[in-house]
Protein backbone atom coordinates (compact mmCIF):
# COMPACT_ATOMS: atom_id res chain seq x y z
CA UNK A 1 0.00 0.00 0.00
CA UNK A 2 1.61 3.28 -1.15
CA UNK A 3 1.58 6.11 1.42
CA UNK A 4 3.04 9.61 1.68
CA UNK A 5 4.31 8.99 5.22
CA UNK A 6 6.87 6.68 6.80
CA UNK A 7 6.23 3.98 9.44
CA UNK A 8 8.14 6.11 11.97
CA UNK A 9 5.94 9.13 11.25
CA UNK A 10 2.87 6.93 11.69
CA UNK A 11 4.18 5.63 15.00
CA UNK A 12 4.98 9.12 16.31
CA UNK A 13 1.62 10.61 15.33
CA UNK A 14 -0.46 7.77 16.78
CA UNK A 15 1.55 7.90 20.02
CA UNK A 16 1.08 11.69 20.25
CA UNK A 17 -2.69 11.32 19.99
CA UNK A 18 -2.75 8.98 23.01
CA UNK A 19 -1.70 11.87 25.28
CA UNK A 20 -4.74 13.73 26.61
CA UNK A 21 -4.80 17.49 27.04
CA UNK A 22 -4.33 18.72 30.59
CA UNK A 23 -2.52 15.56 31.71
CA UNK A 24 1.07 15.12 32.89
CA UNK A 25 3.59 12.82 31.20
CA UNK A 26 7.03 11.65 32.32
CA UNK A 27 8.93 11.29 29.05
CA UNK A 28 11.77 8.99 28.00
CA UNK A 29 14.40 9.55 25.29
CA UNK A 30 13.74 9.35 21.53
CA UNK A 31 10.29 8.73 20.09
CA UNK A 32 8.50 9.44 23.40
CA UNK A 33 10.03 12.95 23.37
CA UNK A 34 8.99 13.53 19.75
CA UNK A 35 5.44 12.30 20.37
CA UNK A 36 5.05 14.44 23.50
CA UNK A 37 6.37 17.54 21.69
CA UNK A 38 4.01 16.87 18.78
CA UNK A 39 1.07 16.46 21.16
CA UNK A 40 1.85 19.86 22.72
CA UNK A 41 1.79 21.43 19.27
CA UNK A 42 -1.47 19.76 18.19
CA UNK A 43 -4.08 17.95 20.29
CA UNK A 44 -2.73 18.56 23.80
CA UNK A 45 -1.45 22.16 24.14
CA UNK A 46 -1.76 21.99 27.93
CA UNK A 47 0.15 18.71 28.27
CA UNK A 48 2.63 18.96 31.18
CA UNK A 49 5.89 17.32 30.13
CA UNK A 50 8.30 16.12 32.83
CA UNK A 51 11.90 15.03 32.31
CA UNK A 52 14.18 12.88 34.45
CA UNK A 53 16.82 15.60 34.86
CA UNK A 54 14.23 17.83 36.56
CA UNK A 55 12.57 19.92 33.84
CA UNK A 56 8.85 20.37 34.50
CA UNK A 57 6.55 21.90 31.89
CA UNK A 58 9.12 22.88 29.25
CA UNK A 59 8.28 24.15 25.76
CA UNK A 60 11.09 22.56 23.77
CA UNK A 61 12.06 24.15 20.44
CA UNK A 62 13.79 21.11 18.90
CA UNK A 63 14.44 17.50 19.84
CA UNK A 64 16.87 17.12 22.77
CA UNK A 65 19.60 14.50 22.45
CA UNK A 66 18.44 12.83 25.67
CA UNK A 67 16.37 13.41 28.79
CA UNK A 68 19.49 14.98 30.35
CA UNK A 69 19.91 17.60 27.60
CA UNK A 70 19.76 21.21 28.87
CA UNK A 71 16.99 21.91 26.34
CA UNK A 72 14.62 19.83 28.50
CA UNK A 73 14.51 22.94 30.75
CA UNK A 74 13.61 25.38 27.95
CA UNK A 75 10.81 27.69 29.19
CA UNK A 76 10.03 25.17 31.95
CA UNK A 77 7.70 26.16 34.77
CA UNK A 78 10.19 24.56 37.17
CA UNK A 79 13.88 23.63 36.96
CA UNK A 80 13.86 20.91 39.59
CA UNK A 81 15.92 17.76 40.23
CA UNK A 82 15.79 14.05 39.52
CA UNK A 83 14.85 13.49 43.17
CA UNK A 84 11.89 15.85 42.95
CA UNK A 85 10.42 14.54 39.69
CA UNK A 86 10.80 10.91 40.77
CA UNK A 87 9.11 11.84 44.03
CA UNK A 88 6.20 13.33 42.06
CA UNK A 89 5.69 9.99 40.35
CA UNK A 90 6.03 8.02 43.59
CA UNK A 91 3.45 10.29 45.24
CA UNK A 92 0.97 9.51 42.44
CA UNK A 93 0.97 12.92 40.74
CA UNK A 94 2.01 11.83 37.21
CA UNK A 95 -0.58 10.53 34.74
CA UNK A 96 1.59 8.90 32.07
CA UNK A 97 4.97 7.21 31.99
CA UNK A 98 6.09 7.28 28.35
CA UNK A 99 8.87 4.84 27.41
CA UNK A 100 10.72 3.14 24.60
CA UNK A 101 11.62 -0.55 24.79
CA UNK A 102 13.95 -3.22 23.43
CA UNK A 103 11.63 -6.10 24.35
CA UNK A 104 8.05 -6.36 25.59
CA UNK A 105 5.88 -9.35 26.56
CA UNK A 106 2.13 -9.98 26.53
CA UNK A 107 1.67 -8.48 30.00
CA UNK A 108 3.45 -5.26 29.07
CA UNK A 109 6.65 -5.98 30.99
CA UNK A 110 9.58 -4.18 29.35
CA UNK A 111 13.28 -4.90 28.93
CA UNK A 112 15.76 -2.09 28.30
CA UNK A 113 18.67 -3.62 30.24
CA UNK A 114 20.25 -6.59 28.46
CA UNK A 115 19.75 -8.98 25.55
CA UNK A 116 20.80 -12.54 26.40
CA UNK A 117 22.27 -13.76 29.67
CA UNK A 118 22.79 -10.92 32.16
CA UNK A 119 26.38 -11.92 33.02
CA UNK A 120 27.39 -12.71 29.42
CA UNK A 121 25.03 -10.65 27.27
CA UNK A 122 24.73 -10.36 23.52
CA UNK A 123 24.05 -6.66 24.07
CA UNK A 124 24.15 -4.38 27.10
CA UNK A 125 21.42 -1.71 26.88
CA UNK A 126 21.07 1.69 28.61
CA UNK A 127 18.19 0.79 30.96
CA UNK A 128 16.84 1.23 33.53
CA UNK A 129 17.46 4.92 33.97
CA UNK A 130 14.10 6.03 35.35
CA UNK A 131 12.09 3.42 33.43
CA UNK A 132 11.43 1.20 36.43
CA UNK A 133 10.16 4.14 38.47
CA UNK A 134 7.90 5.34 35.66
CA UNK A 135 6.36 1.92 35.03
CA UNK A 136 5.92 1.37 38.75
CA UNK A 137 4.40 4.65 39.86
CA UNK A 138 2.82 6.62 36.99
CA UNK A 139 -0.89 5.97 36.62
CA UNK A 140 -0.60 4.62 33.07
CA UNK A 141 2.39 3.43 31.05
CA UNK A 142 2.66 4.03 27.30
CA UNK A 143 5.34 2.15 25.34
CA UNK A 144 6.60 2.86 21.83
CA UNK A 145 8.54 0.07 20.15
CA UNK A 146 9.34 -1.12 16.64
CA UNK A 147 7.55 -4.43 16.40
CA UNK A 148 9.10 -7.73 15.28
CA UNK A 149 9.46 -11.23 16.72
CA UNK A 150 12.74 -10.31 18.45
CA UNK A 151 11.04 -7.51 20.39
CA UNK A 152 7.54 -8.89 21.02
CA UNK A 153 8.75 -11.90 22.99
CA UNK A 154 7.19 -14.73 24.98
CA UNK A 155 9.73 -14.28 27.78
CA UNK A 156 11.91 -11.25 28.43
CA UNK A 157 15.65 -11.67 28.88
CA UNK A 158 15.37 -9.21 31.79
CA UNK A 159 12.49 -7.28 33.38
CA UNK A 160 13.52 -3.64 33.60
CA UNK A 161 10.06 -2.12 33.91
CA UNK A 162 7.07 -3.92 35.43
CA UNK A 163 3.93 -4.22 33.37
CA UNK A 164 1.25 -6.50 34.74
CA UNK A 165 4.07 -8.92 35.73
CA UNK A 166 2.47 -12.40 35.58
CA UNK A 167 -1.14 -11.27 35.13
CA UNK A 168 -4.15 -10.10 37.14
CA UNK A 169 -3.33 -8.93 40.67
CA UNK A 170 0.43 -9.43 40.31
CA UNK A 171 1.28 -5.72 40.43
CA UNK A 172 -0.67 -5.25 43.63
CA UNK A 173 0.92 -8.33 45.23
CA UNK A 174 4.32 -6.84 44.39
CA UNK A 175 3.35 -3.67 46.29
CA UNK A 176 2.68 -1.43 43.29
CA UNK A 177 -0.28 0.98 43.23
CA UNK A 178 -3.68 -0.43 42.35
CA UNK A 179 -5.21 0.69 39.03
CA UNK A 180 -1.81 1.45 37.53
CA UNK A 181 0.12 -0.29 34.76
CA UNK A 182 0.40 -0.55 30.97
CA UNK A 183 -2.16 1.44 29.00
CA UNK A 184 -1.07 1.56 25.36
CA UNK A 185 1.67 0.08 23.17
CA UNK A 186 2.29 1.79 19.82
CA UNK A 187 4.35 0.21 17.04
CA UNK A 188 4.89 0.85 13.33
CA UNK A 189 2.10 -1.68 12.69
CA UNK A 190 -0.63 -0.98 15.22
CA UNK A 191 -1.78 0.32 18.58
CA UNK A 192 -2.50 -2.08 21.43
CA UNK A 193 -4.36 -1.89 24.72
CA UNK A 194 -4.70 -4.42 27.53
CA UNK A 195 -7.62 -6.69 28.34
CA UNK A 196 -9.01 -5.68 31.74
CA UNK A 197 -9.81 -9.25 32.77
CA UNK A 198 -6.60 -11.02 31.71
CA UNK A 199 -4.14 -8.07 31.60
CA UNK A 200 -2.92 -9.36 28.21
CA UNK A 201 -2.00 -7.12 25.31
CA UNK A 202 -4.73 -6.83 22.67
CA UNK A 203 -4.96 -5.27 19.24
CA UNK A 204 -7.22 -2.21 19.22
CA UNK A 205 -6.17 -0.32 16.07
CA UNK A 206 -4.04 -1.60 13.20
CA UNK A 207 -2.51 1.11 11.05
CA UNK A 208 -3.87 1.59 7.51
CA UNK A 209 -3.22 -1.41 5.28
CA UNK A 210 -1.98 -3.64 8.14
CA UNK A 211 -3.80 -6.94 8.70
CA UNK A 212 -4.20 -8.95 11.89
CA UNK A 213 -2.13 -11.66 10.21
CA UNK A 214 0.77 -9.23 9.76
CA UNK A 215 0.48 -8.13 13.38
CA UNK A 216 0.59 -11.74 14.58
CA UNK A 217 3.46 -12.69 12.27
CA UNK A 218 5.63 -10.04 13.93
CA UNK A 219 4.95 -11.24 17.48
CA UNK A 220 6.49 -14.05 19.49
CA UNK A 221 3.30 -14.50 21.50
CA UNK A 222 -0.38 -14.75 20.50
CA UNK A 223 -2.01 -11.32 20.35
CA UNK A 224 -5.62 -11.04 21.37
CA UNK A 225 -7.95 -8.95 19.21
CA UNK A 226 -10.23 -6.50 21.05
CA UNK A 227 -14.00 -6.75 20.64
CA UNK A 228 -14.07 -3.34 18.97
CA UNK A 229 -11.20 -2.60 16.57
CA UNK A 230 -10.69 0.65 14.66
CA UNK A 231 -8.04 1.74 12.14
CA UNK A 232 -5.45 4.37 13.02
CA UNK A 233 -5.73 7.75 11.33
CA UNK A 234 -2.72 8.41 9.08
CA UNK A 235 -0.49 11.43 9.73
CA UNK A 236 -1.80 14.72 8.38
CA UNK A 237 0.37 17.02 6.29
CA UNK A 238 0.52 19.41 9.27
CA UNK A 239 1.65 16.67 11.64
CA UNK A 240 4.37 15.67 9.19
CA UNK A 241 5.51 19.28 8.88
CA UNK A 242 5.69 19.60 12.66
CA UNK A 243 7.69 16.39 12.96
CA UNK A 244 10.32 17.92 10.65
CA UNK A 245 10.27 21.08 12.76
CA UNK A 246 10.73 19.04 15.95
CA UNK A 247 13.46 16.80 14.51
CA UNK A 248 15.09 18.94 11.79
CA UNK A 249 18.22 16.76 11.58
CA UNK A 250 16.17 13.57 11.23
CA UNK A 251 17.84 11.97 14.26
CA UNK A 252 14.78 9.85 15.04
CA UNK A 253 12.20 10.58 12.33
CA UNK A 254 14.75 10.17 9.52
CA UNK A 255 15.61 12.35 6.55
Amino acid sequence: MATNYTPTEMLACVAARVLSNGKSVFVGTGLPMIAAMLAQRTTAPDLLIIFEAGGIGPRIPVLPVSVGDSRTFHQAVAASSMHDVMSLAQAGHVDYGFLGAAQIDRFGNVNTTVIGNYDHPKARLPGSGGANDLGSFCHQTIVVIRQDVRKFVKKLDFITTPGYLTGPGARERAGLPANSGPYRVVTQLAMYGFDKATCEMELIAPHPGVTTEQVQAESGFPIKVAEHVSVSEPPSSEERRLLREIDPKGLVIGG
